[in-house]
């Protein structure tokens, strides 16, 4: 089930998503950078802060939250985390749909994102195309990361989706 985040998901999102970085996207960063980004421990204030401006979607399966996506009005998918257990079963393919159609429903004509080394080929395999890859600092740190974008109205069917 894809439902829009409450207040009481603050805890999940956080922990699906400092433990989704430790050992989902430690394959594709160093673990300098992993420590950077997952964090200490998980950080419940920030994505609460984070849930107060975006729209936040969680794909709930019996109970508990399997994968988070944050999308804002100009099409922007600022997040999108499948927890570490539920990697490669449609979690963020279900996602992505919901995304899709709350931006047709907004009457948008592209949806962006900057897709991580590890999310790239998710986005490819939708339909996205890389603008550029580029290099960010975060927390003092230097990641590599794709501005990626997909026209909505340019969008073929996947039949395999």
């Amino acid at each position: 089930m894809i439902r829009p985040a409450q207040s009481g998901d603050v805890p999940q999102i956080a922990e699906l998503f400092h433990r989704t970085v430790r050992e989902v996207n430690a394959a594709d960063y160093t673990p300098a950078q992993v420590q950077v980004w997952a964090g200490e421990a998980p950080e419940p204030e920030k994505w609460a802060a984070r849930l107060s401006v975006k729209r936040t979607f969680v794909c709930e399966v019996d109970g508990r939250i399997r994968g988070f996506a944050e999308f804002e009005d100009t099409g922007h998918i600022d997040a999108l985390y499948v927890h570490a257990d539920f990697q490669n079963q449609g979690v963020a393919t279900r996602l992505l749909k919901h995304i899709e159609a709350e931006a047709a429903r907004l009457g948008l004509d592209r949806l962006f994102t900057e897709a991580s080394i590890t999310a790239r080929p998710f986005f490819e395999a939708r339909g996205f195309i890389v603008l550029e890859e580029q290099e960010v600092w975060y927390r003092g740190c230097k990641f590599t990361n794709y501005r990626m974008e997909r026209s909505i109205a340019a969008r073929k069917p996947d039949p395999t989706r």
